[in-house]
């Protein structure tokens, strides 16, 4: 009988290739891409009504129909594949780095910054007192020098990058010895006894996970010893009956045995965090005072610039990093140099800095602040049917291994009874994304990386995806 039905199908009336691509709406299209682009989305649209038909479903009941149907699907194909797969988000999930989202959100002025840059040509690498070819590094190395107190600096894709720049140079083919309380492991499985391996650099693990003396470093050390490598265990603490040696030490005994010392600080923090209410975090600056020759950290994370690893130390050593070959292959382009440079010119005004840098204001906003936020939200927001919505006290967290053990106080709009994960999922889908968290069959909304501008967003969106 199927079998039948599937002889007496009338195929004719699927309008032809030539036929839809002369349809008005087409001809409309054809204005955002090529011709040869919309005759294979034609094609695999007429296949779907085919395939439609074949199945019995009711397509349409007219050449017409179906041409219109074809039309509406190639406009879904084409609005899919012109929608950029990187997007902006509303991070409402109180996590102010967090990588899944980009870490941190750039100041407005690095953003114009690369405004300026990207739709021109640039001195990247021409000195203009000159005339003669010039270096990128020179763009950001007096700013730098002058944040942390180091002789010179490098910059590279990612700390990562940074940091097998660094051990190249100073222990590739020679030994590295780190304490085994510092061998972490960080985001997405990368681990610094791997990198290290691919910096050709031999492993030498010093101590016990939980103490280590400088004895042990002095053990350790032998003629093919190439560098000392102290790691800032910065997304986790080691607490109780623990050890450490303090740089100052390394730095002295790397001098007596001529040995460099590197300080992989992860997170680079240039200010005093303790000046804005937060909890103390090592700073570049101390590193370059206790004698570090060089010393490696993220432009992402609490310094709030764009993904980059920053190399700073001696003269000699970062000369060396400078001039390794590899430093070509993991080198930043002008765009990550123009965000970079508008973001460090931003702490040389330190009573300016928590308003015009995105991460820090977030650290430091006042709850009464997040609480007016909230309470903007629940207004626009209004009565949900099925649903539930409070303001609550929540914990934001700095996120990207940044002060790992410090909660800070926040505010959150939470929204529960009903199908609490369909509405998650459709915040998710929403244009632009409004990305929550789900705990305890509550919605959290976190007012700390909800910005003033995006509360109407988060409004809209709640409102939407709870009317279904």
């Amino acid at each position: 009988m199927n079998g039948d039905l599937k002889k007496n199908i009338d195929y004719s009336i699927i309008p032809g290739v030539d036929r839809v691509l002369n349809e008005r709406a087409i001809q409309v299209l054809s204005k955002r891409c090529g011709t040869s682009v919309l005759t294979d989305m034609i094609r695999r649209a007429i296949d779907r009504v085919r395939e439609m038909m074949r199945d019995g479903e009711v397509v349409g009941a007219s050449r017409e129909a179906l041409a219109e149907w074809i039309v509406g699907d190639v406009e879904r194909e084409l609005a899919e594949q012109f929608a950029p797969n990187l997007r902006r988000v509303v991070n409402a999930t109180g996590v102010i780095l967090h990588t899944n989202l980009g870490r941190a959100p750039l100041p407005d002025v690095a953003v114009k910054h690369i405004a300026d840059i990207a739709g021109s040509y640039s001195n990247l690498e021409l000195d203009l007192e000159t005339g003669q070819r010039g270096s990128r590094t020179t763009l950001v190395e007096k700013l730098l020098c002058e944040l942390t107190g180091a002789e010179a600096a490098a910059i590279a894709n990612n700390n990562a990058a940074a940091v097998l720049l660094t051990l190249n140079t100073l222990a590739g083919g020679k030994e590295a010895i780190v304490s085994r309380g510092q061998l972490v492991e960080i985001g997405g499985s990368f681990r610094i006894p791997d990198i290290m391996s691919r910096s050709g650099a031999q492993l030498v693990e010093v101590g016990t996970t939980n103490r280590t003396h400088l004895s042990d470093y002095e053990n350790a050390l032998t003629e093919n010893t190439g560098v000392m490598l102290a790691v800032h265990p910065s997304n986790y603490k080691v607490m109780g009956f623990t050890a450490e040696v303090a740089l100052e030490d390394m730095v002295v005994l790397g001098r007596q045995c001529g040995v460099p010392v590197a300080h992989d600080l992860g997170g680079g923090v240039l200010v005093n965090l303790r000046d804005y209410g937060l909890p103390y975090e090592p700073l570049v600056s101390d590193s370059i005072s206790a004698g570090a020759d060089v010393v490696m950290f993220s432009g992402d994370k609490v310094l709030g610039g764009p993904q980059c690893g920053i190399i700073v130390g001696k003269q000699n050593v970062v000369e060396q990093i400078r001039k390794n070959p590899l430093m070509r292959a993991l080198r930043c382009g002008k765009l990550t140099y123009a965000a970079l440079e508008a973001t460090l010119k931003l702490f040389l005004n330190p009573e300016a800095l928590a308003r015009e840098h995105p991460t820090l204001r977030m650290l430091t906003e006042p709850v009464g602040m997040l609480e007016r936020r909230g309470q903007r939200l629940l207004r626009m927001v209004g009565e949900l049917e099925g649903f539930t919505c409070e303001l609550v006290d929540s914990q934001a967290q700095t996120g990207s291994g940044a002060l790992p053990l410090e909660n800070i106080p926040s505010v959150a709009v939470t929204i529960s009874g009903g199908d609490i994960l369909s509405l998650s999922n459709k915040l998710r889908r929403y244009d632009p994304p409004v990305i929550g968290y789900v705990r305890e069959e509550q919605l959290f909304l976190d007012l700390r990386t909800i910005r003033d501008d995006e509360v109407r967003i988060v409004g809209d969106a709640v409102k939407k995806g709870a009317r279904g």
